[in-house]
């Protein structure tokens, strides 16, 4: 093994629970059960979900021992972890962490818990298993250059994702440091994902982070029973940065492993929507509760981004301007921009409600984006964004560095709650909401995932279809 496989493949096969740093333990526990409110609501509203279901039935994965968010049925495993990572990305309101440009809890918590289920392993393993994940996954991406790795047309949630979630699943597993390398051989082959998802309104982007998931189970299985893969699959001349980059940052991928956890860099969301929007959009709240801002107030608003966001949220601009489905309000500025304005939150319901709304499509037309020179000099280490809105009354402009939900402005525990409870709260009982967060918040004390798992299945009435806006919007 040569030296970034050897070190990378060693601290996955070392990483214990009784070694970690207690805020990384804390941190950890929060971001699962982020995601497992995430997932829950999407297993019920996300427009994908009942051909993701149905795909996966098709193909023989919904049977077996293996557990999935708000079901109660069993799948198999490498079926729960796709199924599972798909739908923790469904309402991209997922975790994000910034330098890397990425979301670290969608293709890896899945495959920690589906591993668990295969061995019978508790809830400190699987925290072990996750904070693997998450530093292998963000490391890499950090190593590819982030926005180079974009340039490519790469995603790197998914790309590096494989890796993350094999260096979770080996450690669930308990692989030698040969093994996990023979991991990150077999993810050499499996890394994919593009963001050709903006264009059309693709559900690929939610697919190709679940497929990660299962693909990482998958190549950490292989290597258990002794499958070889390939060798230097991180830094050898046809290895995972070398092929995704052209001018990896080598160095990126061990530095301060196992001292300096990134899973503390990891960020929150406080909207259902790209990261990239999300400064702009509390400037907009900000601007809004500040000078009384009406809708009708509101002549031009200019939106400035770094040019990473900008290729992503900001352009084509007509085709943001007109967004036709969830997926196309996921990643369309000026629709965040005016669903913001108009009510000075987002929640995931808005796009019941704004998607096809005139009202809403008129401020959509007034929203303009562009490349912003303060944005872009924070980036890639925050995700800034300014806004300019010009009204009758004057113009009013406020530039945020730092959007909340970043480590340095995280939730409080209890904003933390309020989101979890108005994700899972139109499908479980206030009983059951209250029980599966004190199970999540002392996952470390279980010792039967499958138990846990049982706490997601609803248990109220008032249960919807999938979201289906897209043909209304036209």
């Amino acid at each position: 093994m040569t030296r970034i496989t050897r070190e990378i493949s060693e601290f996955v096969a070392g990483v214990s629970y009784d070694t970690l740093p207690a805020e990384v333990v804390e941190r950890t526990k929060t971001l699962v059960m982020d995601l497992v409110g995430i997932a829950l609501r999407a297993r019920h509203d996300a427009d994908s979900t009942p051909s993701l279901f149905a795909a996966v039935d098709t193909l023989g994965l919904a049977r077996g021992e293996a557990s999935v968010i708000g079901e109660g049925a069993g799948y198999a495993p490498p079926g729960a972890a796709l199924v599972n990572g798909a739908l923790a990305h469904s309402l991209d309101f997922d975790d994000t962490h910034a330098p890397g440009s990425i979301h670290s809890g969608a293709p890896i918590v899945p495959a920690a818990l589906a591993a668990a289920e295969m061995t019978g392993s508790g809830g400190r393993e699987v925290i072990a298993a996750i904070v693997a994940g998450f530093e292998v996954h963000i490391r890499l991406s950090l190593a590819l250059v982030p926005k180079d790795h974009y340039q490519r047309g790469f995603h790197p949630t998914a790309t590096c994702g494989a890796f993350g979630a094999a260096a979770a699943a080996a450690r669930v597993f308990g692989l030698s440091a040969r093994q996990v390398a023979d991991a990150f051989g077999i993810c050499l082959s499996q890394a994919a994902g593009t963001v050709q998802f903006v264009v059309g309104g693709a559900w690929t982007k939610r697919f190709q982070v679940g497929y990660a998931a299962m693909n990482g189970l998958i190549a950490a299985s292989l290597a258990r029973e002794g499958f070889r893969g390939a060798g230097e699959p991180i830094e050898g001349k046809a290895g995972f940065l070398r092929s995704y980059a052209p001018n990896p940052l080598f160095e990126k991928a061990t530095d301060g492993l196992g001292e300096v956890y990134e899973t503390l860099a990891i960020a929150v969301k406080p909207y259902p929507c790209c990261r990239y929007a999300h400064a702009a959009m509390d400037a907009l709240i900000a601007l809004r509760r500040a000078h009384d801002i009406e809708p009708g107030d509101v002549e031009a608003v200019e939106i400035g981004l770094p040019r990473t966001g900008w290729n992503i949220i900001g352009d084509p601009e007509d085709d943001k301007r007109r967004p036709a489905s969830v997926a196309d309000g996921q990643f369309s500025m000026p629709f965040c921009a005016a669903v913001a304005l108009r009510q000075g939150d987002m929640a995931w319901d808005d796009y019941a409600r704004h998607l096809g709304d005139p009202e809403t499509l008129a401020l959509c037309a007034r929203v303009s984006c562009v490349v912003d020179p303060r944005a872009e000099a924070e980036f890639p280490a925050r995700m800034s964004g300014v806004a300019r809105v010009r009204t009758s009354r004057g113009t009013f402009e406020e530039f945020v560095a730092v959007p909340k939900g970043e480590p340095e402005n995280f939730p409080t525990a209890d904003e933390q709650h309020a989101k979890f409870a108005g994700l899972v709260g139109p499908y479980l009982s206030s009983a059951r909401v209250d029980a599966l967060a004190a199970a999540l918040r002392s996952l470390d004390e279980a010792r039967d995932i499958g138990a846990l798992f049982s706490l997601t299945r609803a248990d109220r009435g008032d249960r919807h279809a999938p979201l289906e806006v897209a043909a209304a919007a036209g």
